[in-house]
């Protein structure tokens, strides 16, 4: 008997208490906005700062038709809260969005700026000026050398200069008595035409020698100029005669002294590859491993921008310059080439790098659009909102429906819902979605 009571009296309790929804706001995760993720650290504000209007829909209805929102969810605040939570709001612009590769990298020395530094002639390690870290100008002298080699060849070239200078008064000595002969014979036959042919002869061989001379004495000095020694130091030792077997190695480029493999008194020699390596720090290479499938994005001259997390994801701008011709089998990636300025303090060769680079096409080929922030959408009740200002109301902010596209570089395009110039709320978007949270689970109890 009590079964058969109980359901009319269900059926009367439903009939006199219909069933009344109230808005809420859920949070989910949304595969378009970024942003739509709820902050637990905003939930201190008091339910005195913020206020959820669900009756402004008839007193607003005609006033938000074509500018405000679609629904009936508001929030208002105090001016206290909204400075303390940083909303902000700025009218919707257009921009042209480019879209960009995102890949790992990594800062290399640049190649093309660098020298392998090595003695030309065998030798004892004299002197190191240079040290690792030491940062040298162009022809600073970076080691000395003492070479026996060296040696040996000044003194060959103050011998064969000697016997150029001997010779050339021979030759005029010949010319002489060659003259004077012919003036003989000519005049009056006194001298026999033999003697005459004679004298001939030795001017032709006085001359052939100055010439031996003057070519041994020059390829002596080109050996000399093949050792390092300048113009004016050859000219130094022909005057002085002084022989002066220190080889001085200098810097053929300005820049830091990364590598040293000598040390005082070691022995050294044309095959050693390198005794110092230089590096000019001014530019830098970063190597970015761009996958296959995103190869054909990038375009040699396109900007990039680098991230370095180990000086605190502090960003540096630069240009590809070169693309590799072929895949690294391993990784499927191509190693596209970034220079920067090196100039950054604490950046250095061998840093992990994460490298975006703005894809294929210029600027100009792709036409602007209205773009809002990724963060400034949220997800709620299954759609993608952001929040606006209502009119005539201060403090007061409504969602609106929107249809975004796919976002680059944190901006998303706005394909309908938000007009070019609209304002909207573009910082503290989540703050107002959870406040809305917090009043729809509050009037579900």
């Amino acid at each position: 008997m009590n079964k058969i009571i109980l359901i009319p009296s269900l059926v009367l309790m439903t009939s006199m208490f219909p069933a009344t929804g109230c808005g809420r706001a859920e949070s989910m995760s949304s595969p378009t906005p970024a942003g739509a993720t709820h902050d637990p650290g905003h939930n201190e504000h008091t339910d005195g700062e913020y206020e959820r209007d669900e009756h402004a829909h008839d007193e607003h209805e005609d006033d938000q038709a074509g500018r405000g929102s679609d629904d009936d969810d508001q929030v208002r605040l105090s001016d206290e809260a909204i400075e303390r939570s940083g909303i902000r709001t700025e009218p919707v612009q257009s921009r042209v969005l480019v879209g960009e590769v995102v890949a790992p990298a990594r800062v290399t020395f640049n190649l093309e700026r660098m020298a392998h530094v090595g003695s030309p002639l065998a030798g004892r390690v004299h002197e190191i000026p240079a040290r690792v870290g030491d940062t040298v100008e162009k022809n600073d002298p970076l080691l000395v050398v003492q070479s026996p080699e060296l040696g040996e060849a000044q003194s060959d070239y103050l011998l064969k200069r000697m016997a150029m200078d001997t010779a050339a008064p021979a030759v005029e000595l010949a010319r002489v008595a060659l003259d004077r002969a012919r003036t003989l014979y000519e005049e009056s036959q006194g001298i026999a035409l033999a003697e005459v042919q004679r004298r001939e002869a030795e001017l032709r061989a006085a001359q052939g020698g100055l010439l031996a001379a003057r070519a041994q004495a020059t390829a002596a000095e080109n050996l000399l100029h093949m050792m390092g020694m300048d113009q004016d130091a050859v000219r130094a030792l022909a005057t002085t005669g002084e022989i002066d077997p220190y080889y001085m190695v200098r810097a053929p480029i300005a820049g830091l002294v990364i590598e040293r493999e000598a040390t005082l008194g070691e022995l050294v020699g044309p095959d050693r590859e390198a005794l110092l390596v230089l590096a000019d720090m001014r530019t830098l290479w970063v190597l970015a491993d761009v996958p296959e499938s995103q190869v054909n994005r990038v375009t040699v001259g396109a900007t990039a921008r680098v991230t370095v997390p180990a000086m605190g994801n502090a960003s540096l701008e630069g240009t590809v310059t070169s693309i590799a011709a072929r895949l690294d089998p391993a990784t499927r990636t191509a190693p596209v080439r970034i220079e920067v300025r090196g100039d950054a303090a604490g950046l250095r060769p061998g840093m992990f790098a994460q490298a975006v680079i703005v894809g294929a096409g210029a600027e100009g080929e792709h036409a602007a659009t209205p773009a809002v922030p990724e963060d400034a959408a949220q997800w709620i009740e299954g759609r993608t909102v952001v929040f606006v200002p209502v009119r005539g109301e201060p403090n007061t902010f409504a969602t609106r429906s929107v249809d975004l596209g796919e976002p680059v570089g944190g901006m998303a395009p706005v394909r309908s819902g938000l007009a070019e110039g609209e304002l909207f709320v573009a910082d503290g978007s989540f703050i107002l979605k959870a406040e809305m949270g917090k009043a729809g689970a509050a009037h579900e109890h």
